[in-house]
């Protein structure tokens, strides 16, 4: 299989980190999102979406979308499981993993922020203060909803990496870059903390890959 990401961008990172996790092997490609690589011909005849990830399996069947990705990974290599066995616990796994895919990373990416700044004319400042809102709106739900939830443990579900860990961390990540306040979050810390001192969280982080930048 082939992935093509981009070092920087959030959902490749979690699809990176799944398939650390699981121990696949995967030819690894590069799409420079800032340099617009991913709209290219040869790009858009295989992802119209002009986005990243795309996973391009061995028979030439193309997936894209993070969380379509990670849950065909979970189909066809289902240990470690990275979601739970009870359906209660899939939903609210699921439910994590949307707050960060859903509620937050598409309104604060980076052809949004271009959009913001080309189209509306703000400043890099001012669609800096607009990521740091829709993040901090994410992160206020999920550190209330892990806070109290007693199945949290030392990951957001239990004590092992769920699906709401590979989609949280990378926003960490973009939340850091984005100097978002992170001590309001102490739960969230935390998790993160744990997931980074796993081989396969560390080895996937952006500046650990082969066309990472400054």
């Amino acid at each position: 299989m082939k992935l093509i990401g981009y070092f920087r961008s959030s959902a490749a990172f979690r699809v990176r980190i799944a398939l650390n996790l699981k121990g696949i092997a995967v030819e690894h490609a590069s799409r420079h999102l800032r340099k617009g690589e991913q709209a290219a011909a040869d790009y858009v005849a295989l992802n119209p979406q002009k986005l990243v990830p795309t996973l391009v399996l061995e028979s030439g069947e193309v997936l894209t979308q993070s969380l379509a990705i990670l849950e065909y990974l979970e189909e066809i290599h289902p240990e470690p499981p990275l979601l739970p066995k009870d359906p209660v616990g899939r939903a609210c796994v699921r439910a994590l993993a949307l707050i960060v895919t859903a509620d937050v990373h598409p309104i604060q990416n980076l052809r949004v922020m271009a959009y913001l700044r080309d189209k509306f004319g703000q400043t890099e400042e001012a669609a800096f203060a607009w990521s740091r809102h829709w993040i901090e709106t994410g992160f206020d739900s999920y550190e209330a909803t892990v806070a109290k939830d007693a199945r949290t443990g030392t990951y957001s579900h239990g004590d092992r990496p769920t699906f709401a860990d590979l989609c949280l961390v990378p926003q960490v990540f973009n939340a850091q870059r984005f100097k978002v306040d992170m001590s309001r979050y102490p739960t969230i810390q935390r998790i993160y903390a744990t997931c980074m001192k796993n081989p396969a969280f560390d080895a996937a982080q952006p500046m650990k890959q082969p066309d990472a930048e400054s």
